[in-house]
């Protein structure tokens, strides 16, 4: 307005005068972007750094891995459940999303009140080296590649910001210009200055991104090249079993459509455990130590363990998270040595009642001594699964193999050491998590096909599907459509009682809406509950149903 042939102009906002920088528009985003890229690039030197010190001490890995130890066990059950084999990818997406919020906060904080970004990168920094140096086989080295990467995220995100604050303080110049007199050169040149600022600051974020990316990608390939774990699995030839599996009956197979087969191929074989990414371990350097509450603990590597006379034996594997229907179950041909005679070698002393396994992870697993030490039960240190040696995913170089217990106290993959011990001395993993800590597997049964919710045309349907009860073997299994008659199914042979077992029964299908059940009977005679029950605390009960329609 005009007074007096004077001109006034508006007072700023208090805010604006408090904080210059709160009133120049976009720089929030740009700062949020800022602290995405330093971040970014900061996570990608670690790598780096990890290759050196040890892959698992990556700053990603670490943290993941204490998250996993942290979840309770309806958590880690939801996520089985939702995910399936998926749920390490689907965590590693959520802790990608947080970190990428907390890095755009971090920029923000910078651009605002620096050096408020720096120190929440510094802060989050140390939370995640005391992580990595906390993981059960890590040592103080640790703790370095989060402290590179976190100098190196600093360094990134108060160079940019330092640029964004030069682009931001050109624009605010050229908007106080609008408001002077006109004049044309100083003008000009305050908008040459914002259009520099900007590229400086567009090209400095653009440069680190991709460097973060070639970095990234980089630091992958070398320590794929670096370990060369893969490499050495795939040169490994394994010896003849000195007792081979009984061969599979030609009736173990049904050869039905969409039914699961009798032996499934390792790629199609359930994966679930706690590891993040499978460790990967160098036979060449493995040593399995027999340690513990024995007269003669001794340790064996694994040229002596493939010298050793190996046995065969076909068993089916089944993961305690298992609902009810659901595919956490394998079958597979394994080739190991006998668990108990390892033990018997290590001469365990009288009142130990467990054998406490660990995995090179720190994972642990509590398995009941007298079953390792049955002569009627073979149990396994597997270094081969379906004729190869074991996947890395699956444990390679060695792991346990325990026909009748639910993974989660037996099935030790990558495994480092058999600990003699008492369950009242010493607890496994999932036992401090509220899981019981003998686990036997429970009889269950499953229909394969049809699928729910399919329609069907009227006339014979084939309905098939496996059924389990490890070590004590499948009997009978019966199918009832809707309220009506138990109908006894067609069992397919197996080789032993430690594997699942095909069936088949032939519907004559009228139309309509209808539900199928299954339920099996073991050799024993137990009859398989109808009582439902979820996985936890000693594994899923109940007779599964498919719900389908018939035209």
């Amino acid at each position: 307005m005009r007074e007096s042939g004077t001109v006034t102009h508006p007072a700023p906002p208090p805010s604006t005068l408090e904080n210059p920088r709160a009133a120049r528009p976009g720089g929030t985003w740009w700062a949020a972007l800022a602290g995405v890229v330093a971040a970014a690039t900061g996570f990608a030197v670690a790598e780096v750094v990890a290759l050196v010190v040890s892959p698992a001490a990556s700053p990603i890995l670490a943290a993941g891995a204490a998250v996993v130890d942290q979840v309770p066990p309806w958590l880690k059950d939801f996520a089985v459940a939702t995910f399936g084999t998926y749920d390490k990818a689907v965590l590693l997406a959520t802790m990608a999303v947080v970190l990428a919020l907390g890095a755009a906060l971090a920029g923000w904080l910078e651009l605002r009140r620096r050096p408020g970004g720096t120190l929440l990168l510094v802060a989050v920094g140390t939370v995640g080296a005391a992580v990595a140096v906390s993981r059960p086989e890590a040592t103080l080295w640790w703790a370095l590649p989060t402290a590179v990467g976190v100098a190196v995220a600093a360094l990134v995100l108060r160079a940019a910001t330092s640029r964004l604050v030069d682009w931001q303080d050109d624009v605010a110049a050229v908007a106080r210009s609008r408001d002077e007199p006109p004049t044309e050169s100083p003008r000009t040149a305050a908008e040459r200055r914002v259009e520099i600022d900007r590229r400086r600051f567009l090209t400095y974020t653009g440069v680190a991104a991709v460097g973060a990316v070639l970095v990234g990608v980089g630091a992958r390939a070398l320590a794929a090249g670096a370990r060369g774990v893969s490499a050495v699995r795939a040169a490994i030839r394994l010896p003849a079993a000195a007792t081979p599996a009984a061969a599979v009956p030609a009736g173990a197979e049904l050869g039905i459509a969409g039914l699961a087969p009798y032996v499934t191929p390792n790629d199609d074989f359930y994966r679930i455990d706690t590891a993040l990414r499978a460790p990967q371990v160098d036979p060449d350097t493995w040593v399995l130590k027999v340690t513990g509450m024995v007269d003669e603990p001794f340790e064996i590597t694994f040229a002596e363990l493939l010298a050793l006379p190996l046995t065969e034996h076909h068993v089916t594997l089944t993961c305690v998270s298992n609902y009810v229907g659901d595919d956490l179950v394998g079958n597979a041909l394994w080739l190991g040595y006998p668990v108990r005679e390892l033990l018997a070698r290590a001469a365990p002393q009288a009142g130990a009642d467990m054998v406490l396994s660990t995995s090179v992870d720190g994972w642990t697993a509590s398995t009941p001594l007298d079953v390792l030490q049955d002569t009627g039960r073979e149990c396994l240190l597997a270094v081969g699964m379906n004729g190869e040696p074991l996947p890395v995913d699956h444990g390679f170089p060695a792991r346990l193999v325990v026909p009748g217990l639910y993974g989660y106290v037996s099935a030790t993959k990558w495994v480092t050491e058999l600990k003699v011990t008492t369950f009242a001395q010493d607890l496994a993993y999932w036992s401090t998590r509220g899981w019981t800590p003998r686990g036997p597997i429970k009889l269950a049964s499953r229909i394969d096909t049809p699928s729910v919710g399919v329609t069907l045309d009227a006339g014979t349907v084939t309905v098939a599907g496996v059924a389990w009860h490890q070590h004590t073997g499948i009997a009978k299994v019966e199918v009832q459509v809707d309220d009506e008659e138990w109908v006894e199914a067609e069992l397919a042979e197996v080789v032993s009682a430690d594997t699942w077992r095909q069936w088949v029964h032939r519907w004559d299908a009228t139309s309509g809406s209808h539900t199928l059940r299954v339920r099996a009977t073991d050799a024993d005679g137990q009859v398989q509950t109808s009582d439902t029950a979820p996985p936890a605390p000693d594994g899923a009960t109940g007779w599964h149903e498919v719900d389908v329609r018939v035209r």
